[in-house]
């Protein structure tokens, strides 16, 4: 009986969290494939049976944006009433370290795609690749990627493209990037810090830059630090923290840190571009 107590109290306390937390996601799974991992853990460990029963419907959680599937870094998860907070965190800051490859192109604009391109790179200087950052400082407007979470008829475009079905490019559309600076260059390779708003897309940043620079570049590694107050070195649960009692632990603590977020960030101008995703 002790041990069915024990799962009844795991159940009510896992049922009962509500507000935002971070965690850690991998290199790898998609943003919903991470979400759908911490969900079934949570009720596992709830001792909460998924299998034809209705009790997991009852579990509401949802990310606030989605990280690209060999991109790793913070994602935001609401729980409970947090999911109605999600799309303050769509169109909030976020900031990234991202290394790209200067002399090649790809189809979805990072490693995991096919190379459509490849061209010299060795006249590009350090002082070159920083004055062109500049370009892309402030509100510019930006073209999203084909392989990407925006939906065309309710369909992913990621889908359709991977179907093989022709996809037309979204059209342009204005973006805010706070700070954009030059960490690294060691040709081909330079890492960039970008915090920018709702629904940029450092792929196309990236992409952009070589264009600029009369070659081509895409994006090797994508890292998330931050999102809204949630960094990725204080607050983002690795995944052996994925437990009832981290979660609330961390919910507590985060509760505080949202209400100290400066409102400079939470500027509404941005288009947020995806919704927030929920698993029901």
């Amino acid at each position: 009986e002790a041990g069915g107590a024990a799962l009844g109290r795991a159940a009510d306390k896992l049922f009962s969290l509500s507000g935002l937390f971070a965690v850690r996601k991998p290199k790898g799974p998609t943003s919903a494939a991470v979400l759908n991992l911490l969900k079934e853990r949570l009720l596992a460990e709830a001792g909460v049976q998924t299998n034809g029963n209705k009790r997991n419907q009852v579990l509401k959680i949802g990310h606030g944006g989605t990280l690209d599937s060999a991109a790793t870094g913070v994602l935001v998860v609401g729980i409970g009433k947090g999911t109605k907070m999600l799309g303050t965190m769509l169109a909030g800051s976020k900031k990234y370290t991202a290394i790209g490859m200067l002399g090649k192109a790809t189809d979805t604009l990072d490693a995991t795609g096919k190379v459509t391109e490849e061209k010299p790179y060795d006249q590009v200087t350090k002082g070159d690749l920083e004055n062109v950052l500049q370009k892309f400082t402030g509100d510019i407007m930006q073209v999203p990627p084909l392989y990407s979470a925006l939906k065309k008829d309710g369909e992913r475009l990621s889908t359709l493209m991977k179907r093989g079905e022709a996809v037309e490019a979204k059209p342009a559309r204005p973006v805010r990037v706070y700070s954009l600076s030059l960490q690294q260059f060691q040709p081909p390779l330079f890492t960039l810090d970008v915090e920018c708003g709702g629904g940029f897309y450092v792929r196309s940043l990236v992409n952009d830059i070589g264009k600029e620079l009369s070659t081509c570049a895409t994006v090797q590694e994508l890292t998330r630090t931050k999102q809204g107050p949630f960094t990725l070195e204080e607050h983002a649960l690795q995944e052996d923290k994925w437990t009832i009692d981290e979660i609330a632990r961390s919910l507590e603590h985060c509760t505080a840190l949202l209400l100290e977020e400066p409102a400079r960030k939470k500027l509404k101008t941005e288009h947020a571009g995806e919704t927030a995703v929920i698993c029901e």
